[in-house]
């Protein structure tokens, strides 16, 4: 086919090519065909195979994610025992450290309470001397 060519010759060759388009479309084996059977079986196999192993690998997709899921409740449930633990001595650790300021002022309040008591015995003990003292006039 030229470039030049006109009207009638690309209708005819338009033609020719469908006329070729369906005698192969004609001589393509029929449903009944042997060959054509053992392709859609094959086919079939090939298409079951796959949704086996789809589903083989979903299946295996749950159980991975279950385990992920186990796993982490296993280690929330650590966490928290572990921070549960740690208020505890936190907890346990403030009490003492109360207990031991408790501890510190009541003795440092004993020690002022001794001191004050002696200051006051002390100036007693001064005024009495004074008492008994003869004075000079």
């Amino acid at each position: 086919m030229s470039y030049d060519s006109d009207f009638r010759e690309r209708q005819a060759a338009s033609a020719k090519a469908k006329a070729a388009l369906l005698e192969k479309f004609r001589a393509a084996p029929g449903p009944n065909d042997p060959e054509r059977r053992a392709r859609d079986e094959a086919r079939v196999r090939v298409i079951e195979a796959r949704k086996a192993r789809a589903a083989e690998r979903e299946t295996a997709r749950i159980e991975r994610e279950k385990a992920l899921a186990e796993e982490s409740a296993r280690e929330a449930e650590r966490r928290a025992a572990e921070e549960r633990a740690a208020a505890e001595a936190a907890e346990k650790a403030a009490h003492l450290k109360a207990e031991e300021e408790a501890r510190v002022a009541a003795e440092q309040k004993a020690a002022r309470d001794a001191r004050y008591a002696a200051r006051k015995a002390s100036k007693k003990q001064r005024r009495q001397q004074q008492k008994e003292r003869p004075r000079l006039r």
